[in-house]
């Protein structure tokens, strides 16, 4: 398939998955099906009709009210529904249209989309999310072991022995993710006698380094300094020194930037360093 036309079609699965990520974004942390009932309006309980529930254009056309109430319909919706478009064809576009390790890499990019705004709504990750993005990265490079190829991690690294394996690198990512993510909320525990790093987070991490091997020490780092970021910023805007924020939307962007641009990000770094 062309890889313009590869594009389009992740563009357009991207959008439809967005329209379920809204639903799996607002049940899920109620402990609602995501199934059953069908789609509806939250104000007036009418189901959506089919050609209302058209991802972007429904929202469009209706003007972002009900049909039958004229309820609001929050622009996060549509927001969610092209977001998910983009991160699918940026998929695509990063690992040759078509293939297996972009199909992995999109939903990895939907899981990370749907967790940051849960996180950032309910200040939680829902283990249930967080066990499928992990069973997703080891059944990921499970298959690429089984066939020689490069699926999961999404960013391998040339190596040899154990790491130079897609099964035995996510392993080490994964482990790498847990231990110095619980170990740093440990000793912050220990010394400030205060809780630092959830263990959701710990666990996302887990799940990340089993899709990005050991370059989930890059999503934790850009993870800390975008969050670092944010958080001088609210500080400063709401005068609390103590203002907590969620981790785990900066964390799902820390490994955005190491999944699409990692292993470029390591070169430059090692070149800078005159190790390259």
């Amino acid at each position: 398939m062309a890889h313009g036309a590869s594009l389009a079609l992740f563009g357009v699965c991207g959008l439809l998955f967005g329209s379920f990520a809204n639903v799996v974004i607002w049940r899920v942390p109620r402990g609602q099906s995501v199934a059953f009932p069908g789609s509806h309006c939250p104000s007036c309980g009418h189901d959506v009709r089919w050609y209302d529930n058209i991802p972007v254009l429904s929202w469009l056309v209706l003007h972002g009210k009900c049909r039958d109430c004229a309820a609001p319909i929050t622009v996060r919706y549509v927001i969610v529904e092209a977001a998910s478009g983009v991160l699918f064809a940026l998929a695509a576009f990063q690992w040759g249209g078509l293939t297996l390790r972009a199909l992995f890499g999109a939903i990895f990019f939907w899981l990370l989309l749907v967790l940051s705004l849960i996180d950032l709504e309910h200040r939680r990750l829902p283990n249930v999310l967080v066990a499928i993005l992990a069973g997703l990265g080891l059944a990921g490079s499970a298959l690429a072991q089984v066939l020689g190829t490069s699926i999961v991690p999404l960013t391998p690294l040339a190596a040899s022995g154990i790491l130079g394996s897609p099964l035995g690198n996510s392993v080490i990512g994964a482990l790498i993710g847990i231990g110095i993510s619980g170990g740093s909320a440990a000793v912050y525990a220990l010394i400030r006698r205060a809780r630092g790093l959830g263990m959701g987070d710990v666990k996302f991490l887990g799940a990340l380094g089993l899709f990005l091997g050991p370059y989930v020490l890059m999503s934790l780092f850009f993870g800390s300094l975008f969050g670092t970021m944010v958080g001088l910023i609210a500080a400063r805007t709401t005068g609390l020194a103590k203002t907590r924020i969620p981790f785990g939307p900066w964390l799902a962007a820390g490994s955005l930037v190491a999944a699409l641009a990692g292993p470029a990000i390591l070169a430059w770094y090692l070149g800078l360093a005159g190790m390259g």
